[in-house]
């Protein structure tokens, strides 16, 4: 594996490396984060709550200059990478305000005695994580950990070590103890290590299928638990008597926002036939007014893709679904007379079963539209692909959408807007998407020893 580097996207010049840690550092982290639990555990609620609100103003505090350092790294439009800092700020907060309940003992009714379920930490944890949303990813599994009194040991992604350099800054500064937290810039080899370690007692991993299924290999051999938030080609379902406009606005939003590199995107657009034709028109028009911009600028939307190696992936999927007969409504791809990693947006339809697209993850600008018939046809299309990560139904009938979030094979469902995210609903899927939650009242609850006290004594 090579350096951790910074490769800007928008312009392909190569800004930083950072050398990958010795075996020697890797021990060393697994010992810091072992260590700091024995005292960590014991720290009051109250502390730990106090310093993730610390954790939470700092961020706030630089929300500038972290979204620019986002944008440098892997492309994000500034805009986009203030918000993703701004939902940072909320996750730390809502943990620091939320948790003293959401670990508080739980009573069980029994016969005679008492009986109670009390919440305890386990210790050291593994996070691996990837570089489309840099701060909120890290932040999702490290509010809750830490606040439930775990220690962390962080892989970020290898094209973010400013960023994964800058997060240990803002949890040093917020007074979080040495070892608590630890960042290492580690091989995949160093990373099973960690995971065959009897002092790390989980792992939570969002990536792809294939860094999921090698994670969670090892961390059964291990015996160990983990949290898995993989790839999805999430369905953005568009009812006859939806709100057209509202819909094209929000499929533009869900597919293109992040450059379309969100496993929550909105992938695929089925509508129905009755407002096919409508869509099609005003959605390929939106479409083809979005101009490529420098992910500097505050106007931006849409900016370069992360890498080239993503941007030359994305060109090799959408060139096989042209090969094999879909049909392009707006001509998009690489941009190869241009430095960086650029893309135009591209949109297909009459992708049909027989092509590998219908059941891959488009993670960049591409999006493709299906027909269906009626909505028994929207659901059938909606739930035939190995992902179930999340859904959108457009509609003006709280009956028909509470209908279709029924029969969707999915974790999350969104109503009358892209799929999305907040500090206080559960993230995650079902099938290939992966298992497990996080975020909301769940995403405290992945690492924790559920302890039954039971007490016979009667009066």
């Amino acid at each position: 594996m090579s350096d951790y580097q910074v490769n800007n996207p928008a312009t392909g010049e190569l800004q930083a490396t950072y050398p990958v840690a010795s075996d020697k550092d890797i021990q060393q982290a697994i010992e810091h984060a072992d260590t700091a639990y024995q005292d960590w555990r014991h720290v009051p609620l109250s502390e730990r709550s106090a310093l993730l609100h610390k954790v939470a103003d700092i961020y706030v505090e630089r929300q500038d200059e972290l979204a620019r350092i986002v944008a440098t790294e892997m492309g994000k439009p500034v805009a986009q990478a203030k918000g993703e800092i701004g939902l940072v700020a909320e996750i730390y907060r809502y943990y620091a305000d939320n948790a003293e309940q959401l670990l508080a003992p739980s009573e069980i009714a029994v016969d005679e005695g008492t009986a109670k379920v009390e919440k305890y930490p386990v210790g050291a944890l593994l996070g691996i994580m990837p570089w489309n949303y840099p701060h909120y990813q890290v932040a999702r599994f490290v509010a809750p950990n830490v606040m439930a009194g775990n220690t962390i040991i962080l892989k970020h992604a290898p094209q973010c070590p400013n960023t994964a350099e800058v997060i240990v800054e803002i949890l040093k500064d917020a007074g979080l103890p040495d070892g608590v937290y630890n960042n290492i810039f580690a091989t995949n080899e160093q990373a099973t290590t960690i995971i065959q370690d009897k002092r790390v007692q989980g792992i939570s991993l969002t990536g792809s299928e294939r860094a999921g299924a090698a994670v969670a290999k090892e961390a059964g051999s291990a015996l160990k638990k983990v949290v898995l938030e993989l790839g999805g080609s999430d369905a953005f379902i568009v009812t006859a008597d939806a709100d057209i406009e509202q819909a094209i606005q929000g499929a533009i939003v869900g597919r293109f926002g992040n450059t379309g590199q969100a496993c929550n995107a909105a992938k695929r657009l089925i509508v129905v036939a009755d407002v096919y034709d409508d869509f099609v028109k005003g959605f390929t028009a939106a479409v083809n007014a979005m101009t490529l911009a420098d992910p500097l600028d505050e106007q931006t939307f849409i900016g370069p893709m992360s890498s080239k190696a993503a941007a030359d992936n994305l060109q090799k999927q959408l060139d096989s679904a042209v090969k094999a007969g879909a049909t392009v409504l707006v001509e998009g791809g690489k941009i190869t007379d241009k430095l960086g990693a650029w893309f135009k947006p591209a949109v297909l339809t009459d992708v049909t079963d027989s092509m590998d697209v219908y059941r891959e993850e488009l993670f960049g600008p591409v999006a493709v539209i299906y027909k269906a018939q009626d909505i028994d046809d929207a659901i059938k299309i909606a739930n035939d692909v190995p992902f179930g990560l999340g859904a959108s139904v457009q509609t003006q009938s709280p009956e028909l959408a509470a209908q279709i979030a029924d029969k969707l094979e999915v974790g999350m469902v969104t109503i009358n807007a892209p799929s999305g995210t907040e500090a206080s609903t559960p993230f995650g899927g079902v099938k290939r998407s992966g298992f497990g939650r996080e975020l909301g009242t769940l995403g405290i609850t992945e690492f924790l020893n559920y302890k039954l006290i039971r007490n016979k004594t009667t009066a």
